[in-house]
């Protein structure tokens, strides 16, 4: 139902806000196809609702195709050889002692505490080990 017969401003918590947000804020996009058009359309006609599911359509279909340039790209690097992620911080050492602690059925909260008696820094120079750092360690070791 159409509360009046003129389109809403384009800056109303109406509608066309709620478009934008829950289709990416393909704002930019939008805009373009408005002054294109000439005016903001009205959302709530049958031709403005036609005009936002173009506009979703193309934005989903450049979504999907930067997703798949990205997706080749890093295929490629992997193929070449090159180490892709966050380089690993933590010494071989205390990896291979958390890995050996633990195949010793030491729970991870026993290890952690360890760690924490013996003052080893954390990866990132944290003050205190946790069960959870413990098993991220674990987690990530290859």
């Amino acid at each position: 139902m159409r509360p009046s017969s003129t389109a809403p401003a384009p800056n109303t918590d109406g509608e066309e806000t709620f478009w934008l947000r829950r289709h990416g804020g393909y704002l930019w996009t939008t805009l373009a196809i408005a002054i294109f058009f000439g005016a903001w359309t009205d959302l709530t006609t049958p031709m403005g609702e036609a005009l936002a599911a173009i506009i979703a359509t193309f934005a989903q279909l450049e979504r999907k195709m930067i997703g798949e340039r990205i997706r080749d790209a890093l295929a490629e690097k992997r193929a070449a050889g090159v180490k892709l992620g966050r380089p690993r911080i933590l010494p071989d050492d205390v990896r291979e002692r958390i890995a050996a602690d633990r195949e010793e059925k030491r729970t991870l909260r026993i290890i952690a505490d360890a760690l924490n008696d013996e003052g080893v820094p954390t990866a990132h120079g944290g003050k205190r080990w946790y069960a959870s750092t413990v098993r991220q360690v674990l987690t990530s070791h290859s």
